[in-house]
């Protein structure tokens, strides 16, 4: 059964940054493509950052140049590191796997960027 753990949400200043986590079980890791999505309130769940099936990395326009996507596969783990963060960027924040043509979704973990 494949369960996906987000964790390091939180409150922070304008200009600050955070480092969220998902643990991935369940799963040969090394085979997913692993991504991060947000949703903001009243709005549609979109794509923060993700690999590709080759392996590259696609961001969203908003987050380029701000935000890190990497993973561990030692760990079962994906990153987004997310720097110069703006009050837009406050959301929940899910991870996504595919995994066996299949998608899973984190419970999510809340940002909040006070400017």
């Amino acid at each position: 059964q494949v369960q996906l753990v987000e964790s390091g949400g939180g409150l922070v200043q304008a200009g600050g940054s955070l480092r969220l986590s998902c643990v991935a079980t369940g799963m040969l890791f090394r085979t997913a493509i692993m991504g991060w999505y947000r949703q903001a309130p009243g709005k549609q769940r979109d794509l923060v950052a993700t690999f590709t099936v080759n392996g590259a990395t696609n961001y969203a326009d908003s987050v380029r140049g701000r935000f890190t996507l990497s993973q561990d596969n030692d760990k079962n783990t994906v990153y987004l590191q997310m720097n110069s963060l703006k009050f837009e960027d406050t959301a929940v924040y899910f991870c996504r796997a595919i995994y066996n043509l299949r998608q899973y979704w984190g419970q999510g973990t809340q940002v909040t960027v006070s400017s």
